[in-house]
């Protein structure tokens, strides 16, 4: 299971690491045929991870670190790709922004990121959450407007991490 906290400091990571285009490379390693290679594996999850000191560790947060030689508690992947470490791609985010750039889930049924059927009213509602908190519910009789409201309603409540599809 991966490390959820980070332990290695800036200084030690440039050590190890070299970063290029989105990707670490070995600058140190005890096998020394790994030197210049690419390091890290894919968790089945879709992050990419790295083995130090018997301890693994996302590699995203590794390149984080040696950016800006801090590493927040949750780091945001803009476009959704968790295999995606360009570090133009990564951004400090709480628990709720992180959760706002999250892709459709596989049981929603109008294809419609918020919107949902509601079998007794026969209508679309709009629902839209912020820290844990409703802020938006509307019923409406038109998917097609209900689709718009839903993108208007994320770029007010969710800002730059308002994720539509």
């Amino acid at each position: 299971m991966p490390v959820n906290h980070f332990t290695l400091t800036q200084e030690k990571l440039h050590e190890l690491f070299e970063y290029r285009d989105g990707n670490l490379y070995w600058k140190y390693h005890k096998y020394k045929k790994l030197i210049g290679k690419k390091a890290g594996f894919l968790y089945k999850d879709g992050y990419i991870g790295v083995g130090l000191n018997k301890k693994q560790y996302k590699v995203h947060r590794i390149i984080y670190e040696l950016h800006y030689g801090n590493c927040p508690e949750f780091i945001d992947h803009i476009n959704g790709i968790k295999s995606d470490n360009r570090i133009q791609n990564l951004r400090e985010a709480t628990r709720s922004q992180n959760s706002y750039n999250q892709k459709l889930n596989k049981n929603n049924k109008s294809g419609i990121k918020n919107v949902y059927w509601n079998k007794n009213e026969k209508k679309w509602i709009v629902e839209i959450s912020s820290k844990n908190k409703i802020v938006f519910h509307k019923l409406f009789n038109d998917l097609e407007l209900a689709e718009l409201v839903a993108i208007e309603a994320r770029n007010k409540y969710h800002g730059k991490f308002a994720k539509h599809n």
